[in-house]
């Protein structure tokens, strides 16, 4: 009766895994479900805490120079010891636009552009020492690679890769080459992030319990944000080429936002490392239905009509190897206000971003009043806060956070100091988008999450220096 028994509930739980008619449940398809990416890579050296040689001029060249490049240009010609030395894109009227707004008469790039290749011109210079890539992200991996072989330190837009293959061989060439490859995480420098990183260092929240993030930016039901303009080369809110991401996959696909910080609260990296993914999509309720509306108005949009997109929302959820956990949301295709929502949760208190103002808690009483949450602000603000925070918001870029992260990765350079965020980071945090997908492919079933520094993460130490420790010596050049 017994052994009936066990049979019996075996061959359910085959059924619900569509194995009807097995035995038993085989090593390899064990293996396919937890470990889809193998993990072979040996670090041959640790990338984490490396101080490249310091250059008193940090020369640079810029791949792509579209609505997010050019503001990049902007805002590296602000900072002390910058050379711009090359724009490059495939518009040509992005780049002699960008260079006609250049101010002060201290820079003058050369440009590069037409042929797809040109930024392989730009990374071959030996004049250029730091190349800045914001192009669509289907590019981010292999443009960095190359810069890298070229003997090139690199910043790239989020995400640095789409594939694991892609984040491991972005790790491997920053090991080999010993360059700086730093994903431009803006999010991770603004006001909320970086005070709850000093507050969770200086144990406000006691034992980080649980983090949560999330990107909510409606692309699609703004009419006039997705109806294209031959014109204007940032129809599809903003960047024509984001509407094909959308396009056949279903995942997180824009995670680094509301992950970066929490990633930096919780040490992943250094003292904790993510274990494993679970992942879940809803159907598209929206964005097949905008393309039938503007195919009736466009032709271009018929070859989109009847196609599979992402779901609304996606939610994944992530266990680290010290027992924390993060919830991660997804969604730009619902009539919902603008949120990159955070919250970090502690044994002894709770701090939340959104909505605003931010919100802190130390009980089940409820909320601290705002005076007593302007207290803590101050109380707990960073030195890189203080040092620059009021010019960087005056110079702009999502209120100043843009200005401050290539502020703070200049300064670094010319100090010989390591950058606060690494290859490894850029890997981790990136990875997300792959893993969700699998997830979701696969009935929601969980997923490890690949551990980059191949075990360094042990004892490796805190790396963003929010208290300017090192360096922090590079002006920024005002506006006035």
């Amino acid at each position: 009766m017994k052994n009936n028994r066990r049979d019996f509930l075996k061959n359910i739980s085959l059924a619900g895994l569509g194995l009807t008619g097995a035995g038993k449940l085989t090593d390899s398809f064990l293996s396919g479900i937890r470990e889809p990416f193998q993990q072979t890579h040996r670090q041959r050296f640790n990338m984490h805490d490396y101080s490249a040689p310091a250059l008193e001029t940090v020369r640079i060249g810029f791949i792509g120079v579209g609505s997010r490049g050019s503001g990049h240009v902007r805002r590296y010609a602000r900072i002390e010891g910058v050379e711009i030395k090359a724009l490059c894109d495939t518009i040509p009227g992005r780049v002699t636009g960008t260079i006609d707004r250049l101010e002060g008469g201290l820079h003058y790039p050369d440009a590069y552009h037409g042929s797809e290749d040109e930024w392989k011109k730009v990374c071959d210079r030996d004049d250029i020492d730091l190349i800045i890539i914001s192009t669509p992200w289907d590019q981010h991996a292999e443009q960095a690679i190359y810069a890298m072989e070229q003997g090139k330190h690199v910043g790239v837009e989020v995400p640095v890769a789409l594939t694991i293959e892609d984040c491991w061989k972005l790790v491997e060439t920053s090991e080999q080459t010993r360059k700086h490859c730093m994903m431009l995480a803006n999010s991770a420098y603004g006001d909320f992030n970086i005070l709850t990183i000093s507050m969770a260092r200086q144990g406000f929240f006691g034992d980080i319990v649980h983090g949560e993030g999330a990107y909510i930016h409606d692309r699609v039901s703004g009419s006039n944000r997705w109806r294209r303009d031959p014109e204007n080369a940032n129809w599809f809110g903003y960047r024509p080429w984001r509407l094909d991401a959308n396009v056949g996959r279903n995942g997180n696909l824009y995670p680094t936002h509301g992950l970066g910080s929490i990633c930096q609260v919780m040490n992943l990296n250094y003292g904790d490392q993510m274990d494993y993914l679970i992942s879940l999509s809803g159907d598209d309720f929206t964005m097949g239905d905008k393309m039938k509306e503007l195919a009736a108005e466009d032709d271009y949009y018929n070859s989109y009509v009847g196609k599979s997109f992402r779901g609304n929302m996606n939610v994944s959820v992530i266990r680290t190897h010290n027992g924390r956990t993060i919830m991660l949301q997804h969604d730009i295709s619902s009539p919902r206000p603008n949120v990159r929502y955070n919250l970090i949760s502690g044994t002894k208190a709770i701090a939340r971003q959104s909505p605003p103002p931010a919100r802190f808690a130390t009980g089940h009483g409820g909320w601290l009043s705002q005076d007593e949450a302007d207290l803590l602000t101050e109380k707990y603000k960073p030195e890189i806060s203080k040092r620059v925070g009021e010019i960087s918001s005056e110079i702009g870029g999502h209120g100043g956070v843009d200005t401050m992260m290539a502020w703070r990765m200049i300064d670094c350079l010319r100090n010989g100091i390591p950058l606060d965020m690494d290859v490894y980071d850029a890997a981790l945090w990136s990875s997300i988008i792959p893993l969700s997908e699998w997830s979701v492919a696969n009935r929601s079933n969980s997923v490890s999450v690949p551990d980059f520094t191949t075990g360094a993460w042990k004892t490796n130490e805190p790396n963003m220096d929010i208290e300017l420790k090192r360096g922090g010596s590079t002006r920024i050049l005002s506006l006035r």
